[in-house]
């Protein structure tokens, strides 16, 4: 047995001495403050990765083609921000992918020159494809470096790709030096781990420097699970003379050993040609760091064993051979040294960014660096026109340097929405918020779920090495399983007087305790905070299906389906909301078919109000009947049509039962959001819902939605469903816990989607804190809600056997619904908030 001994991986190449946090803010604030419409931030971004951007198109292209290269892909990468996409944290990868990417497009509209002014001809929005790249892009090296979080991407591509010390990367995270090491740290140890998970789950995959070793097999399986620990040192003796005997006799599995023990050369090996291109080999070399020489001789080693057509192929142009020659003579000339690199030109001070149209309230101090560049425009121009640098201000006498900055004072409130319901899905929200006068550090919060509650989601792709969760926790927020009850979640550092919001997805077990509340625990402001759920989960209520905030609001609507003869007595009293036989009890029921469509036997239309400009986050269609064979199946369907469009046939993803005095009735669910989101607001129809025909029937649709209200407040948004049967034959109140709403001050809008109700049965009602609300739609009485009147229906006056109603009320800060009946039966179906967010 050879000797081989595992080495710990260090901090950083170099740990540079301690020192003050730095006092400028970090890439992913000054990101984040462009997203917020704060142009000027732009310029200390510009200024920061100038230099960089430069360095890599001088080794692409040459002249002032370069130039213009850079400043165009500063304007796009800024009209990118404003519009919300782009990075979060690792601003100089994104940058110099799209700096490569705009000097191949240039050179290849170059090729094909036509004179026109229909510049829309020209600009077709095809993007570069580069197949050595989607080669590399495909590498295990690389996609577990793009599963991980993205600032953890950021500090492996600023210490370990280019070389920078800690020291220099401190700024640009907005950490100390020390920071940025134990960070760069967390992410190697990160990178090794989904760079192992993913040789677990494709043991035929190529390595990216071995060649000609053989495919590793099921007998490598307990060697590579435990690799990383020997590494790192971390094993008993006897596991690790395990290990090492598996290493002599496998080749496959010392290669991938030797790779991980020196993770940061596979790194540079993998990552930086799939993002710099051959270029890579002069950028990194002229980068000046430490190690810039060593770095460049691996990647022109690597690149010179690479087949001479894929070796074209990645340089972008046919001099590939010219720009490895050019670059192995600069490194046999330089030995050791880093490459110098040429005088610079003097360039132009690049031109102001266009200002926000409301001015900032907290204007910044001015800088003496130049200003951003311009804001987007629909074309890029060619040379920007140079402008003066403004003078910088004389420091204010009153300027303390060694004043601290005010430390950031981040709480967090996590609960529960709705209710927590064993065997079936739930959300459980939590906040944080930086009451501070000073950015936070990066968020670090640890969510502690109640037993035999799991974060919903799992692995995904071939190699199942990323965590996919059911449901995206949204507002930048990256959250992960990091134990059985535990969830990490992570967030780039939050400006002073920011809030983000997360909402998890998970599943409640059947044999989970009732009331152990979910708790969270905060890092990145005054130490550790805690905060506790008021409830966990619960024996009855109503679960969440889905829960946001913003400028949102909940929207709804809904029709019947069955219907009276117009020739029976009594009937068209009736749908004119007159006379006394205003149930369904009074009539033999029989679908109602408006659409003039003769592939359907029942239809009716609703009108669904969407705020101009909103966006629909998420949609769900209900539905309900008497629970004939076909609404028994759990593949129960119905039909849904967009506005201008043609029907969709819709599966049931969930049917729940409940028993009315004389038969069983259903509700089912589907998740409609991108047929509604592409359909808009306007005009819906619903049709072909499964359920019998008869005397006291009923059938009917309902679309709910949760969309952005560009116009409206800062608000939050719920939607709780279940079907419960309530009426004199079985449980007559049922209570319905608003949990997870920090609802503030101000009116809120309770929706509501009931089954079965009687308007001529009075005594049901919805409570909130014991007082009972009007309907805004029907007969508008108190005592009487479920009077079959459907906000938003067409076509009728008086909808039999379903209600969607609309209530307002001001919420406490623990509110909860109530709905009761006395004489009446019915089904509950959902209860739709839009409340005001408490700051």
């Amino acid at each position: 047995m050879r000797e081989r001994r595992a080495r710990r991986p260090l901090l950083s190449n170099a740990t540079p001495p301690a020192g003050p946090a730095p006092a400028e803010p970090s890439d992913a604030a000054l990101i984040a403050l462009i997203r917020d419409g704060d142009a000027g931030a732009y310029g200390p971004l510009y200024e920061r990765h100038l230099a960089a951007a430069r360095g890599l198109a001088r080794h692409l292209v040459g002249g002032d083609a370069a130039e213009d290269a850079v400043q165009e892909t500063f304007t796009k990468i800024l009209d990118v921000l404003r519009r919300g996409g782009g990075p979060r944290a690792g601003f100089r990868p994104y940058l110099l992918t799209s700096v490569r990417n705009t000097v191949y497009d240039r050179y290849r509209g170059d090729k094909r020159v036509q004179a026109t002014d229909r510049t829309e001809l020209l600009d077709q929005g095809v993007p570069f494809d580069d197949p050595a790249l989607a080669g590399l892009e495909r590498s295990l090296i690389v996609r577990a470096f793009r599963s991980l979080p993205e600032r953890w991407q950021a500090v492996l591509w600023h210490t370990e790709i280019e070389g920078a010390k800690a020291a220099e990367v401190a700024p640009l995270l907005g950490l100390t030096a020390n920071g940025v090491a134990a960070l760069a740290y967390r992410a190697r140890e990160g990178l090794r781990q989904a760079y192992l998970q993913m040789h677990l789950a494709e043991p035929d995959a190529p390595l990216v420097r071995a060649e000609g070793v053989p495919a590793g097999t099921e007998e490598c399986r307990p060697a590579l699970d435990k690799l990383g620990a020997y590494v790192r040192g971390g094993l008993a003796k006897r596991d690790a003379r395990a290990v090492e005997a598996h290493l002599d006799e496998c080749a496959r599995c010392a290669a991938i050993h030797a790779e991980i023990a020196d993770v940061n050369g596979t790194l540079r090996e993998g990552v930086g040609p799939f993002v710099l291109g051959a270029a890579g080999v002069l950028y990194l070399a002229a980068a000046g760091h430490g190690g810039g020489a060593a770095v460049g001789a691996k990647l022109l080693a690597w690149f010179r064993h690479l087949p001479k057509r894929q070796q074209q192929v990645l340089s972008g142009t046919t001099g590939a051979a010219a720009v490895a020659a050019a670059a192995a003579a600069m490194l046999l000339v330089s030995g050791t040294s880093p490459v110098q690199r040429p005088a610079p030109r003097p360039q132009p001070n690049p031109p102001a960014a266009v200002a926000p149209a409301k001015p900032d309230p907290k204007p910044r101090a001015p800088r003496a660096a130049p200003a951003p560049p311009p804001a987007a425009a629909p074309k890029p121009v060619a040379k920007p026109v140079a402008k003066a640098a403004p003078e910088p201000p004389a420091p204010s006498p009153s300027a303390s340097a060694s004043t601290p900055a005010p430390p950031p004072d981040l709480t967090a409130r996590i609960g529960a929405v709705g209710t927590l319901l064993r065997g079936r899905d739930g959300i459980v929200a939590m906040s944080v918020a930086n009451a501070g006068k000073a950015p936070s550090k990066d968020v670090v919060a640890d969510v502690t779920l109640p037993p035999d509650v799991a974060y919903a989601g799992g692995a995904t792709g071939r190699e199942a090495a990323r965590f996919t969760p059911a449901r995206e926790p949204g507002d930048g927020w990256s959250c992960r399983p990091s134990g059985p009850r535990t969830v990490r979640c992570t967030h780039a550092p939050l400006p002073a007087r920011a809030t983000a919001s997360a909402y998890l997805g998970v599943q409640v077990g059947a044999a989970a305790p009732y009331g152990t509340p979910p708790t969270v625990t905060l890092r990145g402001g005054r130490g550790l905070r805690t905060a506790t759920a008021d409830a966990g989960v619960a024996a009855d209520g109503m679960r969440a299906r889905f829960a946001a905030d913003g400028h949102v609001r909940t929207v709804q609507t809904g029709n019947a389906l069955l219907g009276c003869d117009p020739e029976e007595d009594g009937c068209r009293a009736a749908m004119a909301r007159k006379g006394d036989r205003r149930d369904d009890d009074f009539f033999d029921m029989r679908p109602v078919d408006r659409d003039a469509d003769p592939a359907t036997s029942s239809s009716s239309a609703a009108r669904l109000d969407v705020p101009a400009g909103g966006r629909v986050l998420w949609a769900g269609l209900y539905w309900s009947g008497v629970a004939g064979d076909a609404a028994r199946r759990d593949g129960a369907s119905a039909k849904l049509r967009a506005p201008g469009g043609s029907y969709t046939t819709v599966r049931a993803a969930e049917v729940r039962r409940g028993r009315l005095p004389d038969f069983t009735v259903y509700q089912a669910f589907a998740d409609v959001t991108a047929l509604v989101r592409a359909g808009g607001g306007g005009t819906w129809w619903g049709a072909d819902v499964p359920t019998v025909a008869g005397a006291a029937h009923y059938a009917g649709w309902a679309l709910v939605a949760v969309v952005e209200d560009p116009a409206g407040p800062y608000r939050q948004a719920m939607v709780l469903d279940d079907a419960r049967a309530l009426g004199p034959d079985g449980p007559r109140r049922l209570e319905v816990s608003l949990n997870g709403l920090v609802a503030g001050a101000g009116t809120a809008r309770i929706g509501l989607v009931a089954w079965e109700g009687d308007a001529g049965l009075a005594g049901d009602r919805l409570a909130v804190g014991g007082a009972a609300l009007t309907p805004q739609s029907g007969d508008q009485l108190n005592d009487n809600i479920l009077d079959s009147s459907a906000a938003g229906a067409i076509d009728a006056n008086l909808t039999f056997g379903i209600d969607v109603d609309y209530f307002a009320v001001a919420l406490g800060r623990r509110p909860a619904v109530t709905l009761s009946t006395g004489q009446d039966a019915f089904l509950t179906g959902v209860v739709t908030v839009t409340a005001p967010m408490r700051s």
